[in-house]
């Protein structure tokens, strides 16, 4: 799945400035905007930590926890009706959550035994 390259930390930076940025395309009201741009922006921060001290595990839970906090803020913060801010943050939750577990160094060890050597 990732490799050494720490590829998850530079889509985890993408994925964070997306959703960051997400309120300039998408209708939203305070609440959602908010959400979207704080937790956006905490994403990227922690994926940018990642790339800087790749030994920092708990940047990989931060990352997961501000995953899941995205996915839950349309109902969380109540702007389920915003349908483009809560699509936004459901899928860009789930997939943050995903990148987070697998770069994980229990999960990434395991994933790294899996793949061929050369």
């Amino acid at each position: 799945m990732f490799t050494e390259s720490r590829a998850q930390d530079f889509l985890a930076v993408v994925l964070g400035i997306f959703t960051a940025l997400s309120p300039l395309w998408v209708n939203t009201n305070d609440n959602a905007m908010w959400s979207l741009i704080v937790l956006g922006a905490l994403i990227a921060l922690t994926g940018l930590a990642q790339m800087y001290r790749p030994t920092l595990a708990a940047a990989d839970y931060a990352m997961g926890l501000f995953g899941a906090l995205l996915f839950i803020s349309p109902w969380a913060m109540d702007y389920t009706d915003y349908r483009g801010a809560s699509w936004t943050a459901w899928v860009v939750g789930v997939v943050t959550v995903v990148v987070a577990v697998a770069a994980l160094p229990t999960v990434s060890g395991r994933l790294h035994d899996m793949a061929p050597h050369h």
